[in-house]
């Protein structure tokens, strides 16, 4: 027996007993394991919950160092003892005999076969390296995700990119958040969500734009709840959701008419003088052209686009001048959209001509999707380099390449292809090698059957999961078994910027690996172990990310190590001065921005009609969104408690106005087909008024939704279109 092997069958020995840190090896050494803990009997630790990026709090009781219950943590200042029922269930769903134990490997039948880590290791390195000897260095690629650690991110991309000669790799943070991100990359010079959370509890207005805050961030509406001004709600979505229920005003739009109806309200702004011009003329660029701009937006042309009476605009644009603290915000109602950039954008702009931002209660805020989609959009290596440097700026490369010690040629020069591309890619044969890492694009990917369609057309795909019966992981060539939440540790990094730890409660089942150690097994089988020899463990790797971070906007250089974050009950970036010790840190109080200039720009252009509108074949504007609070994305871990299973519907359901389940003979529970010119599903009918006539409702959590979507993109963003298409209804 080779003395690696002998040290993988140790060191999975050790793995399964009971633990609560990863365990931090001598160099040489491959990380695939960690050591028993020492842990008081029936103590308690606190971690931050592993679903969305709210970053609840969770108290874990132990027993014998192991996880055996949990409640929510009452002193954090993100949930203040609450949590949504993912959160209680978090840990029963590490539990399922649907987890990935050993690696699997596709044999000649077809079939995929339990092998042992040193043939995953050697055939994986074998088969990407003969790809890329065939077709060049960049015809192998990976896709991540924003719910893995931070630490995880950053080694899988500097992994990929200056270990293995990788250029194209790209997150699932894609799907969710890239609109917001550039909108704020390009209106404030940085991706940097100004708020935090207790602006919930500031503000007297607050307006949500395709935001169901109720259901996708129960936590945060508590924390609307909790606001003891009275304030009044405006909720801006075509469909009436349990947000817009609740809501003091619902301007029930027509679907992606948003900007039109942000840019006449900017001219009622203007022209009634409601507007802060010392603010704008001190912090903010290109004002005046975006006033002539608007000038054209007037009642008729926006009540006309919208669906809106003129009456509700104006009642609208008087609730947010009678404010004193103005919030707006939205999440993939805007995001998920041919212009979510733009939206984002007019949403951004009222905020600043209004001086909405800044103060507490105020500001133009994006809510986050996945736990780690923050940590993401920083440290992943996909969109941007470490710590929101640039691929194409020299000094940047010269800087990341000093702090981890390597030949700034090894890093790329140039931008990764996005996510739609990398695919697009895989179909024209340009790439033909794949390593998709915690997430499910053969569920979740837009235009479904084609996606699928291309992920069989590869010479190699690698799935890395926790589970292996996942769409993905069931056409791979090579299964690697993952841990999950609470069982490894590093942080998450929230949507108001709240960097979290969570922590080992719970050990992997059978040969399963956290995502650090399987990335440091890769290294060791791909020959570059030596350029890693400091990332031996999440912490170390912390470390090195603060290092990064360094005179950045998301600067963390003050935070000593993670004892420091979990004693601080979590900090929010930027905290370069570890004195400061503030639990509520807004961006741009100073009115000063991150442009070279340090104002921020007004960004405008006109909307475009809906890429697919309704026709006489398909008439029906599809909608989706998320189902219910205890459905997560494509289910894989949520479908795994039964608690949650029975607070949700099992069969896939469409939401139809009764006007239109009369005109088509449809009974309430009947099963339809819904179909596009892509796909088509059967779905139970749900006859409610909550949904315009002329418009359907499907959640987007089911396995089928995504053969009826358009693949359409933001230009800017290159975020999928997800949120509206045309279809029809006819008899199953």
């Amino acid at each position: 027996m080779t003395t690696l092997l002998k040290f993988v069958q140790d060191l999975l020995h050790q793995a399964q007993g009971p633990l609560t840190r990863e365990l931090v090896l001598e160099p040489g050494d491959f990380g695939l394991g960690q050591v028993p803990a020492k842990s008081k009997p029936d103590a308690t630790t606190d971690m931050i919950c592993g679903y969305c990026a709210t970053g609840c709090s969770l108290r874990v009781h132990l027993k014998d160092g192991q996880g055996i219950n949990l409640t929510p943590t009452s002193e954090y200042p993100v949930n203040l003892g609450m949590a949504c029922p993912k959160g209680w269930e978090a840990l029963t769903v590490l539990d399922s005999p649907d987890r990935a134990t050993t690696p699997l490997l596709r044999d000649d039948a077809g079939k995929l076969k339990p092998i042992a880590w040193d043939e995953a290791m050697r055939t994986f390195s074998d088969r990407f390296k003969r790809i890329q000897s065939e077709h060049g260095p960049h015809s192998v690629a990976f896709l991540s995700t924003g719910q893995i650690t931070t630490e995880e991110m950053a080694f899988l991309g500097a992994l990929t990119k200056f270990g293995m000669g990788m250029l194209h790799g790209d997150g699932n943070t894609r799907q969710c958040m890239s609109s917001a991100a550039v909108a704020y990359k390009q209106s404030f010079g940085f991706d940097a969500p100004p708020y935090t959370y207790a602006d919930f509890e500031e503000s007297d207005v607050i307006v949500l734009v395709g935001s169901n805050l109720c259901i996708a961030h129960p936590i945060m509406w508590e924390r609307v709840m909790r606001n003891p001004h009275s304030p009044k709600i405006i909720v801006i979505d075509p469909r009436m959701t349990e947000t817009a229920m609740n809501a003091t005003q619902h301007l029930s739009i027509a679907p992606k008419a948003d900007q039109s109806l942000l840019y006449g309200v900017a001219r009622i702004f203007i022209e009634n003088d409601w507007i802060d011009q010392q603010y704008i003329d001190e912090s903010t660029n290109d004002f005046e052209e975006f006033a002539k701009f608007v000038s054209a937006y007037n009642d008729e042309r926006v009540a006309t686009e919208t669906g809106l009476t003129i009456d509700q605009i104006h009642r609208f644009a008087e609730t947010i001048h009678e404010g004193k603290r103005v919030s707006f915000w939205w999440t993939m109602g805007v995001n998920q959209s041919y212009q979510g950039v733009r939206t984002a954008q007019a949403i951004i702009n009222l905020a600043l001509m209004t001086g909405n931002i800044g103060r507490p209660g105020t500001g133009a805020n994006s809510i986050t999707g996945q736990c780690n989609a923050m940590g993401s959009r920083l440290f992943s290596n996909t969109t941007n380099l470490l710590g929101g440097h640039d691929f194409t700026n020299p000094e940047h490369r010269e800087k990341i390449a000093n702090i981890l010690d390597i030949d700034p040629a090894l890093i790329p020069t140039k931008n990764s292809l996005p996510y739609h591309k990398i695919i697009d890619g895989i179909l024209r044969g340009e790439i033909r090698g794949l390593w998709v890492i915690c997430t499910n694009p053969a569920h979740s990917w837009i235009n479904q059957n084609q996606c699928r369609d291309i992920l069989d057309r590869l010479d190699f795909l690698v799935v890395q999961d926790m589970y292996h019966n996942t769409e993905t992981a069931k056409m791979a060539d090579l299964v690697l078994p993952a841990a999950g939440w609470g069982e490894k540790e590093g942080t998450f990094i929230n949507s108001e910027r709240r960097i979290g730890i969570i922590k080992k409660v719970s050990k992997a089942p059978g040969e399963a690996l956290s995502d650090f150690n399987i990335f440091k097994l890769v290294a060791h089988y791909w020959g570059c172990t030596e350029m890693f020899k400091d990332w031996k463990s999440p912490e170390e790797v912390f470390q090195i990310l603060k290092q990064c971070s360094a005179g950045q906007p998301c600067d963390f250089t003050g935070i000593e190590n993670y004892q420091f974050v979990d004693e601080q009950k979590g900090v929010q970036w930027p905290y370069s001065d570890s004195d400061d010790n503030d639990q509520e840190r807004r961006l741009f109080e100073d009115g000063q921005y991150y442009h070279p200039d340090r104002r921020a720009k007004f960004l405008f252009e006109e909307p475009r009609p809906l890429t697919e509108p309704p026709t006489d074949l398909f008439p029906f504007i599809l909608l989706t969104g998320r189902g219910s609070a205890s459905q997560w994305h494509t289910q894989t871990r949520t479908r795994h408690s039964a608690v949650l299973r029975k607070l949700y519907p099992e069969d896939t359901f469409v939401e139809i106005n009764p006007v239109d389940a009369r005109r088509l003979q449809i009974s309430p529970g009947e099963r339809v087909i819904v179909e596009s010119q892509r796909g088509r599903i059967v779905a139970k009918a749900v006859l409610t008024p909550v949904i315009q006539a002329g418009q359907l409702f499907i959640p987007m959590h089911y396995e089928s939704v995504n053969q009826l979507t358009d693949a359409t993109f933001d230009p800017y963003s290159n975020q999928p279109s997800y949120k509206a298409c045309a279809v029809r209804v006819v008899m199953n």
